[in-house]
C-alpha cells in the first residue's frame, strides 16, 4: 500500500481524493438547489455522505502530524501552521476580490473590509474554512502533549457531542463559525494524530480480508442511510424542523469514525484496484493534488452553475448537480497547469520567500511513511 517510488501511502491519497469529491459536491448541489428552489437526486448522495465527510477529512490529516508535532519549532510552524494560511490568505483575496460588486452592494465598502479582516482573524471564509482550522488543531495538539491523551479525546469527544452552536440564530445560521466548527471536528484530527497505528491497521486488515471489508461496507452503508433518512419533527427557533437520527448527540460522533472507517476501507480497496483499473489512478492524483481542488473550485463551479442554469438546456436539477461538481473538480487542474506556465505558480506552490524553516539547519525527513499534504 506504500508507493516504492515517492514513499507516500497510496490509500490516503484514495481517501483524500474522495473527500474532496464529496466536499465539492456538497457545495455544489446546495447552490444548485437553492437557486433552482429544487430538491435533485444528487442532493440524496449529499444527505448520505454528511456524517462522514468532514470526520475523514480531519481524521486523514491528523495521521502525519506526529511527525512533525515534537519538532524544531521553525519546522512544526512552517509545515502545520504558516503552509496553510499561506493559502487561506491568498485565496481568501482572490474570492473576495471575484465577489467584491455583490459584497459592496450589500455591506458597502467598510462593511465588506471588516468581513475581510474578520475571515482572517476569528470568522472563517466560506468553502476555505477547513484550511484556515487545521493550523489551530494542530497547535492545541502541540501544546497539550503533555496532557495524558485519553483526557483530550475524552473532551474532545465531549465537545462533538454537546454540538456547540455559539451565536447561531435563525437569520445568523453560521454563528461563532470557528468555535463551533472546533467543536465538531477536532475529535476526529486527534483521533488522527492519536490512533495512526490503529488506522494503518485497519487499513492493512482491509487490503488482507477485501470480502470482510465488502461486509463492513455492506452492514455500514445500510445503517448509515437508515439513520440519515429516519428521524422526527421537532422544532428550531420556533419553526417546524426534521430531525434526522444521525445528527443526534452521540450517535454523530459514532457514525464519523464509522464513515470514517469506510472511507478508509473504500480507499484501500481502491488501491487494490489499481494495477488492474488505470481509472483508479486519476482519484489517486486527485487525492494527491487535493489542495489543488480545494483552494479553487468555487471558480468552476460558480461558472457552470450559472451557465446551466441560466442556458435551460438541461432542466433535471441533479443532473445540473452532477455536471457542476465534475466541472468544479477537474476544472481546477487546468487552472493549475495554467497558472505555473503564466508565472502565477505560487498560487498552489508557497514560494521559498514564505518559508520560515531554517534551510542551513533543516532535519532531514526521516525515510518512510510520507505525509499526503
Amino acid at each position: 500500500m506504500q508507493n516504492a517510488r515517492t514513499d507516500r501511502v497510496d490509500w490516503v491519497d484514495y481517501a483524500k481524493g474522495i473527500c474532496i469529491i464529496f466536499v465539492v459536491m456538497m457545495h455544489s448541489v446546495e447552490g444548485v438547489e437553492r437557486l433552482a428552489e429544487a430538491h435533485g437526486w444528487m442532493g440524496t448522495v449529499v444527505d448520505f455522505a454528511r456524517p462522514f465527510r468532514m470526520p475523514d477529512f480531519f481524521l486523514i490529516s491528523g495521521l502525519f502530524l506526529s511527525r512533525v508535532v515534537d519538532r524544531r519549532p521553525d519546522v512544526f510552524y512552517d509545515r502545520r501552521v504558516i503552509h496553510f494560511f499561506y493559502f487561506y490568505l491568498i485565496w481568501l483575496s482572490i474570492q473576495f476580490a471575484v465577489k467584491a460588486p455583490g459584497f459592496v452592494a450589500e455591506e458597502g465598502v467598510q462593511g465588506t473590509l471588516l468581513n475581510y479582516v474578520a475571515a482572517i482573524f476569528y470568522q472563517p471564509f466560506g468553502t476555505l474554512w477547513f484550511i484556515w482550522i487545521l493550523p489551530f488543531f494542530a497547535m492545541v495538539v502541540r501544546y497539550t502533549r503533555s496532557v495524558p491523551p485519553v483526557i483530550i479525546f475524552a473532551v474532545a469527544a465531549a465537545l462533538e457531542m454537546s454540538h456547540l452552536d455559539f451565536g447561531v440564530t435563525k437569520d445568523n445560521v453560521l454563528g461563532w463559525y470557528a468555535i463551533n466548527e472546533f467543536g465538531a471536528r477536532f475529535v476526529y484530527f486527534f483521533a488522527g494524530y492519536w490512533a495512526a497505528p490503529l488506522v494503518f491497521q485497519l487499513a492493512r486488515k482491509a487490503f488482507e480480508k477485501p470480502v470482510a471489508a465488502l461486509g463492513y461496507l455492506a452492514v455500514w452503508g445500510v445503517v448509515n442511510a437508515l439513520l440519515v433518512f429516519n428521524g422526527f419533527d421537532t422544532t428550531r427557533y420556533g419553526e417546524p424542523f426534521f430531525q434526522n437520527f444521525a445528527t443526534l448527540p452521540v450517535v454523530s460522533l459514532l457514525l464519523g469514525f464509522a464513515g470514517a472507517g469506510a472511507i478508509i476501507v473504500v480507499a484501500v480497496l481502491c488501491a487494490k484496484l489499481a494495477d488492474s483499473l488505470d481509472l483508479m489512478k486519476l482519484l489517486r492524483f486527485v487525492g494527491a493534488n487535493s489542495i489543488v481542488v480545494y483552494l479553487s473550485f468555487f471558480l468552476p463551479m460558480g461558472a457552470a452553475r450559472l451557465v446551466l442554469l441560466r442556458s435551460g438546456v438541461i432542466t433535471d436539477v441533479g443532473t445540473i448537480s452532477a455536471l457542476v461538481t465534475i466541472a468544479a473538480v477537474v476544472v481546477p487542474f487546468a487552472m493549475w497547469w495554467v497558472a505555473k506556465r503564466i508565472g502565477f505558480g505560487f498560487l498552489y506552490k508557497r514560494p521559498e520567500w514564505a518559508h520560515v524553516e531554517r534551510k542551513v539547519t533543516k532535519e532531514p525527513r526521516p525515510v518512510g511513511l510520507q505525509p499526503a499534504e
